[in-house]
């Protein structure tokens, strides 16, 4: 009797410490980095692909820079802006000249951050963008 009780516990504990360790390794697996970094001129074990190039097809539009980040407020008159198409407001700037247009819109001007807070606008894009505006609002 004592050797199946034996037995029988043995049983029991090999069973109990197969799940600890099925219970443990399922943990491991869940917390495992989902990547590592490899710093240039480093092995890091694996083949590193070459960091992909984003496919540009040339500056956009400035009908598409205006509807992408500056509709927001000229188009609502947020923060004072000048609302596209509404010539009374714009004739006064437009009067500054469309370069002082360009270095506001670029550098941005009292309520206005810089590029109009479009940090992937190229100076060319935000010059297309003034042009569009100016264009809608004579």
């Amino acid at each position: 009797m004592k050797r199946v009780l034996a037995v029988v516990l043995l049983g029991f504990g090999l069973a109990a410490g197969a799940a600890v360790a099925s219970v443990e390794d399922e943990i491991r697996d869940r917390i495992k980095p989902v990547g590592e970094v490899c710093l240039q001129g480093e092995e890091c074990g694996e083949a590193v692909a070459a960091p992909a190039q984003a496919a540009s097809s040339g500056p956009r539009s400035g009908s598409d820079v205006y509807n992408s980040a500056c509709t927001a407020c000229h188009a609502t008159g947020a923060a004072g802006a000048p609302i596209v198409g509404n010539a009374d407001q714009w004739a006064p700037r437009i009067e500054q000249g469309l370069e002082t247009l360009i270095s506001h819109a670029i550098n941005g001007f009292n309520a206005m951050p810089p590029k109009g807070a479009c940090a992937s606008c190229s100076d060319e894009e935000i010059v297309a963008a003034v042009e569009h505006m100016v264009e809608s609002s004579q």
